[in-house]
């Protein structure tokens, strides 16, 4: 009876609690219905996943468009028949966006052990394109980025590219560059991807400090960091702007300024770089501490190598004891004592400067200790980046072969020299194991530039006047190295046409050959009263004879023609008017020791040139030019440079008198301080005024160059200078009345000048003086030249 009440009771309370959920289901929703009334509790269909999970019955794939189900399949941790627990779950996930095809992913277990697999991909890339880039061109921006087209779009990527792009602008001083991605989205789930750039201006430095120096001031260290504060005259440089990797590099600069000095336990404490409120310049902060100044105690060479001369080789050492320290000459001393000893023919060779600083006396004692080094040997060279260049042109620039011993002072010169083709933006030499221990690679990568010029220049000379210059070159012709050029220079006295070819290693042996054909108009109608045109070939074969030795030979067949002779000229020109076949033989022989062929500090070179013409033609004599030049700095840091150069030159008929045009001439730019054909031999009988040159010369030149003051980057250089000359010696027989004027007399002039390495070409400026002259002579005071002489 109790349990019939109980029941009951139980039945009342539910149909209660189920009548009170409908009626709230009601007044939620007036349409809603009422669940069915089952007599019998039936379980959920829907599974509840717990730690064992549900077995799956089947996966369905639904959202791909490009991508095959089957795919999708493969990044699931899950298959049919396994149980889906939530940690298998959540690693399907994980590995649907790994993949980077997909914008959205969701996994939903169905009632029926369905596993529905949902997926939005990513949209293809149609096209990258760049808005706003004016600084960096389209081409330098796509080889930095990572995206392309046909690839898929991912947020990560495109966010990784726009800081790519970033860190290229600061590379190039724009640190307020903003760049913004945007997609416009087309068919077939394809967009085009646009980075929209504001390129900003370059952020300068506005100010470059120093704290903790009390040696040397802030502008000596200005000087000596290759950073400069921004300035109105900069404007042809990128020096001062602000660079990360240049302020790194500065501080290298700053440590070698102080251990040049003396100073061994200099260091540069921080380098700050702060970006002022404006955004638009950066404030430099270097920190350093500069210790005590040491000088060179003992200085000793020692080896354990057999039959060195060790009194030669303390010779080659540049450091004294007493001297203030120099780490720049202790490295000058390891490469002369290394030179001297590869000389020797001792391959395996090291120099190692061991540098013991004492801290209480502040003295460094030094021994460069010469030991035999381990025997290595070159296994192979290897050559890369080249894809037009031939092999051949860059291997036969390398100083070595396989099997030679491995040099590592040739390994240096041989990137020298693949550098100095010009052929390439960047070379690299490195050295990599080989198969056996004593075996080592050389790997030679290069990256090419573009050889072929087009060049337009324009100037101006008090010689020449206005001067033009156009040019067609090709340096490395079908990637075999070879150089042909066509060329044209014009000014008022002269015309220049000139078509040359160089081969420079003809044979595949070191002998530089080549041809040329050329024209050449000149007026001389100023200085002597005849216009003169040559026309011709000339081949030449240049070759080694050693190191610094080099001889050139050359033949010359031209047709010249005295033109344009008036009837006032003298007479010893009006005699020679007309035309001449000239066959001519010769050769060059130089030795160049000079640090530098453009821009000498040190050094010596010698030249001998002679010639001979009278293998056929009408014109027979034989000339000489012997001349040399010599520069020696005058201050440790070489920026006042002294130059002591002097030649002489003689010409003597075969049977024959010297022709006019084939005379010497002094003046101008070869005597400042006189007019081109300004001194030696000139008629001056009646209304004539005529230079006639002289078989024989002599000139010197003493000059000083120095910097002016101004900063380094302005690329002004001034001189003082003393040229002097002689020209004397014509085969002319005077009449009576006529007034011939000629002497041996010594021409002598003095002059300061300036030289601006501008961007658009050399600029010259030379103020002279003759302190020597005759009074037949023509001076010029003031000489300008600009860009190109002919």
């Amino acid at each position: 009876m109790k349990k019939i009440l109980l029941s009951t009771l139980l039945l009342a309370v539910g149909l209660l609690g189920f009548v009170a959920e409908a009626r709230a289901l009601t007044l939620q929703d007036p349409k809603a219905t009422l669940p069915p009334v089952v007599a019998s509790a039936q379980p959920s269909k829907k599974p509840m996943l717990g730690p064992g999970g549900t077995v799956i019955r089947k996966i369905n794939v639904e959202g791909t468009q490009r991508i095959e189900a089957g795919t999708v399949l493969s990044y699931l941790a899950l298959a049919q028949g396994q149980e889906a627990t939530r940690a298998k779950l959540n690693e399907s996930l994980k590995n649907l966006f790994a993949t980077g095809f997909f914008s959205d992913a969701t996994l939903d277990m169905q009632p029926d052990g369905t596993l529905k697999v949902m997926v939005k991909e990513n949209p293809v890339i149609n096209r990258v394109v760049f808005e706003g880039n004016s600084a960096i061109n389209e081409k330098d921006l796509e080889k930095e980025i990572q995206i392309k087209p046909r690839q898929v779009y991912t947020k990560s990527r495109v966010k990784s590219d726009v800081q790519r792009i970033l860190d290229l602008y600061r590379r190039s001083g724009r640190f307020a560059a903003i760049v913004e991605p945007k997609i416009i989205r087309l068919e077939q789930n394809r967009i085009d991807l646009v980075f929209e750039i504001t390129e900003g201006d370059r952020t300068g430095v506005r100010r470059i400090r120093f704290v903790g120096n009390h040696v040397f001031d802030d502008d000596a260290l200005r000087d000596a960091v290759n950073t400069r504060e921004t300035a109105w005259w900069r404007f042809f440089s990128s020096s001062d702007y602000y660079d990360p990797d240049r302020m790194n590099y500065d501080k290298d600069l700053l440590r070698r300024f102080y251990l040049n000095a003396g100073y061994v336990d200099f260091r540069v404490i921080s380098a700050h770089a702060e970006l002022i409120p404006d955004r638009k310049d950066f404030v430099i902060t270097f920190t350093v501490e500069e210790g005590p100044r040491y000088r060179f105690g003992k200085v000793d060479v020692s080896t354990t190598l057999k039959g060195i001369n060790m009194a030669a080789l303390r010779e080659k050492v540049v450091v004294h004891s007493g001297e203030w320290y120099s780490a720049e000459r202790v490295e000058k001393s390891v490469a002369q004592l290394t030179a001297v000893i590869g000389d020797l023919q001792y391959a395996f060779v090291q120099v190692q400067p061991k540098i013991e600083p004492d801290r209480k006396s502040h003295v460094v004692t030094i021994n460069f200790v010469i030991n035999q080094g381990p025997r290595v040997f070159v296994e192979s060279i290897n050559i890369n980046g080249n894809t037009r260049t031939l092999d051949r042109v860059i291997r036969r620039q390398v100083n070595l072969a396989e099997g030679d011993p491995l040099i590592v002072s040739r390994v240096k010169k041989s990137e020298q020299n693949i550098r100095d083709l010009g052929f390439f933006e960047d070379v690299k030499v490195t050295q990599s194991e080989g198969i056996l221990p004593d075996q080592s690679v050389i790997n030679v990568a290069v990256k090419e530039k573009p050889t072929g010029e087009i060049s337009i220049g324009a100037g101006y000379s008090s010689t020449d006047g206005p001067l033009g210059d156009f040019s067609i070159r090709e340096r490395n012709l079908l990637g075999k190295g070879q150089d042909l050029r066509f060329s044209i220079q014009a000014s008022p006295r002269t015309q220049q046409y000139d078509v040359s070819f160089t081969e420079p290693y003809f044979l595949e042996r070191d002998l530089a050959a080549g041809a040329d054909i050329f024209r050449v108009v000149r007026s001389n109608q100023d200085s002597s009263s005849f216009s003169e045109e040559r026309n011709g070939v000339n081949l030449r074969l240049g070759y080694p004879l050693s190191e610094f030795l080099r001889q050139t030979l050359n033949y010359s067949l031209s047709q010249t023609s005295i033109t344009d002779v008036p009837a006032t000229a003298s007479r010893y020109v009006r005699e020679q008017a007309g035309s001449a076949v000239v066959s001519l033989v010769g050769q060059e022989l130089s030795y160049d020791k000079r640090n530098s062929k453009l821009d000498p500090t040190k050094g010596y070179f010698v030249k001998l040139n002679t010639d001979l013409a009278g293998l056929g033609g009408d014109v027979d004599y034989v000339r000489a030019r012997l001349g040399g030049g010599y520069y020696v700095p005058v201050t440790e840091s070489e920026k006042w440079i002294l130059n002591l150069f002097g030649e002489a030159g003689y010409i003597a008929g075969l049977g024959q008198k010297v022709r006019i045009n084939d005379r010497f001439y002094l003046g101008g730019d070869t005597l400042r301080g006189f007019e081109y054909a300004g001194i030696g031999p000139r008629d001056k009988t009646g209304t004539a005024d005529d230079a006639l040159g002289g078989n024989r010369y002599v000139r010197t030149r003493i000059e000083l160059t120095f910097p002016t003051g101004l900063p380094e980057e302005f690329g002004l250089r001034g001189r003082v200078f003393n040229d002097s000359g002689i020209l004397d010696s014509v085969e002319v027989n005077p009449l009576p009345g006529e007034d011939l004027k000629r002497d041996s007399a010594l021409r002598s002039s003095v002059g300061v000048g300036l030289t601006w390495a501008s961007p658009f070409g050399p600029i010259g400026i030379d103020l002279a003086k003759p302190i020597l002259q005759q009074s037949y002579d023509k001076t010029e005071f003031f000489r300008f030249s600009f860009g190109t002489h002919l």
